[in-house]
């Protein structure tokens, strides 16, 4: 593998790190494993709520590790799921979470909206939120007003 190759992984850990650590203090939980399975978590459901074209120029503008997190399992055959309700979506990030639960699910999922609003372009981010039900797209915050 060209030293080229090799820079680019080491960028994409880097990158996955910031993230992590972004929504870790977001989160103010101190505990980067957990705010990573809550990112891959929120990123797989949003993943299968979409429908497959969306999904995929999504994960485009991902680095490349959580890409591969992202797309772990996914059955593009099946999505968007058919029951994309706030209750089912919430529900999905819970049970990732049934041996230390989540106080207040809606809050860390719009935590986990805003890091991707931060990290993603506005235009995408419109997108997702557009091909989104309104119940869930309601959990993402609001996009700041161009100057």
């Amino acid at each position: 593998m060209s030293s080229q190759g090799l820079e680019s992984i080491e960028q994409s850990v880097q990158t996955t790190h910031r993230w992590i650590n972004e929504l870790n203090e977001r989160l103010d939980w101190g505990d980067k494993a957990r705010s990573y399975r809550l990112l891959r978590t929120v990123l797989q459901a949003l993943r299968d709520w979409l429908p497959v074209n969306e999904a995929v120029d999504l994960a485009a503008q991902l680095p490349e590790l959580v890409r591969g997190a992202y797309y772990e399992h996914w059955r593009p055959a099946k999505c968007p799921v058919q029951n994309r309700s706030r209750e089912d979506f919430l529900a999905r990030v819970d049970h990732a979470f049934k041996t230390d639960p989540i106080a207040f699910t809606p809050e860390v999922v719009t935590e986990v909206f805003g890091l991707l609003s931060d990290k993603v372009s506005a235009g995408e981010i419109e997108d997702v939120r557009n091909a989104l039900p309104a119940d869930v797209r309601a959990l993402w915050p609001k996009p700041a007003r161009a100057a």
